[in-house]
């Protein structure tokens, strides 16, 4: 077969855009070069790799097959690339981390730190919901996943760096704000608004209530913790957020953290890879900065911002839990391959 790497190159692009006119915009392509190049892979392999149902791309059973060995091959590519840095004994080269949604508030900083202390590193990192993340997981497409509930069904190895505390938040002025020690049934009373089913808080907040036999029913479903801060400052209803994701709201008394029992819930963001899986020397370093360096280097960063003369003058002064962040995490006892973890730190 007479097949080029710029062939592959474009048939990757359709097959992950599921569009002709995406794919080309990503390859720096024309659209007609694009249909041109599909084709040509086409004759050379004898079958078609796209059939159209309706205005709707789909790969068949050849195109997932030739998908799937393009990415064998970047993982080849990968590891001779690793095995070179490797003998270099240089830190540097390509890490790709893909995190779910909510590491959107502190994974950019922790990179940010990385990268200056080895600028060689060329980072990339893709914030996604869970079902996008667990499928790049099970595909083995990045070096490191970042997420704060450890995959029950995936052969993995998963290292807590990060505390995660989940409080009840309200708007500034809610009801509830003045008490103390609020039944969690109380809250069955309110408004609440939560993540879509299927991510890691909805998934601990549906735990919480079941473990005291209730259940609740959102009000609102919303499909990021961000959307969900700004409907609860807009006093649509009140939720279950990370602390470490409001603790500005908090401040400048926006949101006010709600005395409810059982709450904080104290949970730990997880760097996680497949159960195996040979890390680069980029990768194997990051892991080793999140688990030492991760939680000072963000508590640093508050205390910094705390203390900025910038700082809104009508702030409140509630406190967020901090809980061990400052020394980090303690390693769970549900995280698949925390003890080796503490052999590699």
């Amino acid at each position: 077969m007479d097949i080029t790497l710029q062939q592959l190159r474009v048939f990757e692009a359709v097959a992950h855009h599921r569009s002709f006119t995406k794919a080309a915009g990503a390859v720096h392509l024309t659209q007609p070069a694009v249909s041109i190049a599909i084709k040509r892979l086409e004759e050379s392999v004898g079958l078609p790799l796209f059939e159209r149902i309706g205005k709707k791309i789909y790969l068949t059973r050849i195109g997932e097959t030739l998908a799937e060995q393009i990415r064998v091959i970047h993982r080849e590519i990968d590891a001779l690339s690793n095995l070179v840095l490797a003998v270099q004994g240089e830190v540097q080269g390509p890490l790709r981390v893909a995190g779910v949604t909510t590491s959107k508030y502190f994974m950019p900083h922790l990179l940010g730190a990385f990268v200056r202390l080895y600028p060689g590193v060329r980072p990339s990192l893709l914030v996604t919901n869970r079902a996008q993340v667990l499928q790049r997981l099970a595909e083995n497409r990045d070096d490191l996943v970042i997420m704060g509930q450890v995959p029950q069904g995936l052969a993995v190895e998963a290292f807590p760096f990060l505390d995660n505390s989940l409080v009840v938040v309200g708007w500034a002025d809610h009801p509830l704000a003045g008490r103390r020690n609020i039944p969690l049934r109380d809250l069955l009373q309110e408004r609440f608004l939560s993540r879509e089913p299927g991510s890691g808080t909805r998934a601990a907040i549906d735990q919480a209530f079941r473990s005291e036999k209730m259940s609740i029913e959102p009000y609102m479903e919303l499909g990021s913790s961000e959307a969900i801060k700004q409907a609860v400052i807009a006093g649509l209803g009140i939720s279950v957020l990370s602390a470490r994701n409001i603790r500005l709201e908090v401040e400048q008394g926006r949101l006010r953290i709600l005395d409810v029992c059982g709450f904080p819930m104290r949970r730990h963001w997880y760097a996680v890879h497949p159960k195996g899986k040979q890390l680069s020397r980029a990768a194997e370093t990051f892991l080793a900065f999140l688990r030492t360096e991760g939680a000072a280097l963000l508590e640093e960063k508050r205390d910094a911002s705390t203390s900025s003369p910038a700082k809104s003058k009508r702030g409140s002064s509630q406190a967020i839990p901090r809980s061990s962040e400052s020394r980090g995490p303690e390693p769970s006892a549900n995280a698949v391959g925390s003890r080796k973890a503490g052999k590699k730190a």
